[in-house]
């Protein structure tokens, strides 16, 4: 099921499955998400919950017991219900079910909000504990802007600017996506500037950043100023992944990361992690700004 959103000149498109933002459009009818290709990826804003990336040998400990989950969770590839809709905003929810359970032995609600802004969309995720026990989870975004995004211009054309001056060194992934715990790049100097190649991505595949000053990111074509501004203050980590020649780059705002290739396995160990008490619940928002 699809949802049209509209807010002045503004248009998107949410769906059930997987619970994701699959356009946005401007008053010209720019399209700014990448819309899958198969020569590529044919992903295009999934949800990661409730972790982030991989897991050490694809498993995790909870509560004593070692259950499997593959990257980035099952969010992505389940259907959400619908909860509330308006002009501009779509409120869909993700519960526990038999296949959940047997890898994420918890009750919960997942309620995710895609809202149009005056200059482009919020999405908000609101995590619910409905169960008697501590819930520890991971959660995530994974939008992919179209990169470039007119015709005629290249990916090289365009940066990534930092709303602080930065000084900020990138995690290193094995090839098996386990962070490396001494791996580090240099991948930011004071100006908060990153030039974008493909070769940065060919040789590490995902930049990712933790703790940084900066709130803001914005991704724009280096000469002509155009692209999206990612807020993603709420969110302790943010990252960056494309595949080398793919037109577009995914902004991905984190709340947990992938395993360290010397955490404990316990899944509440896991940095950045979060754990509800029976009844409660954690929202957090990011938002892309049109610039």
């Amino acid at each position: 099921m699809q949802f049209e959103l509209k807010k002045d000149s503004l248009r998107a498109v949410a769906r059930t499955k997987g619970g994701e933002l699959v356009s946005l459009k401007d008053a010209d009818g720019l399209e700014y998400i990448w819309q899958g290709d198969p020569a590529f990826w044919t992903g295009q804003n999934p949800i990661l919950f409730p972790i982030v990336g991989s897991l050490k040998d694809g498993k995790v400990n909870i509560g004593g017991k070692s259950v499997e989950m593959g990257r980035h969770g099952f969010a992505r590839n389940m259907e959400f219900s619908p909860v509330e809709q308006g002009e501009d905003f779509v409120t869909l929810e993700l519960r526990e079910n038999e296949e959940t359970l047997s890898c994420y032995p918890f009750p919960f609600s997942l309620k995710v909000t895609h809202r149009l802004l005056d200059d482009g969309f919020s999405t908000a995720f609101t995590v619910e504990n409905t169960g008697d026990a501590p819930m520890p989870f991971c959660i995530g975004g994974h939008t992919a802007i179209r990169c470039p995004l007119q015709e005629g211009e290249r990916f090289e054309d365009y940066e990534l600017l930092f709303a602080e001056s930065e000084r900020a060194d990138s995690r290193l992934l094995s090839p098996e996506g386990i962070i490396l715990h001494d791996g580090r790049r240099p991948m930011l100097n004071e100006r908060g500037v990153l030039p974008l190649n493909y070769d940065i991505f060919a040789e590490m595949d995902t930049i990712i950043f933790s703790m940084l000053r900066s709130g803001r990111v914005s991704l724009v074509h280096r000469e002509r100023g155009q692209g999206v501004c990612l807020d993603f203050h709420e969110f302790p980590m943010v990252a960056f992944w494309t595949k080398p020649g793919a037109p577009y780059l995914c902004l991905e705002p984190w709340q947990g990361c992938a395993a360290y290739d010397n955490e404990s396995g316990r899944f509440e160990d896991k940095p950045f992690c979060a754990v509800l008490a029976p009844g409660k619940e954690k929202s957090l928002t990011y938002a892309f700004h049109i610039a």
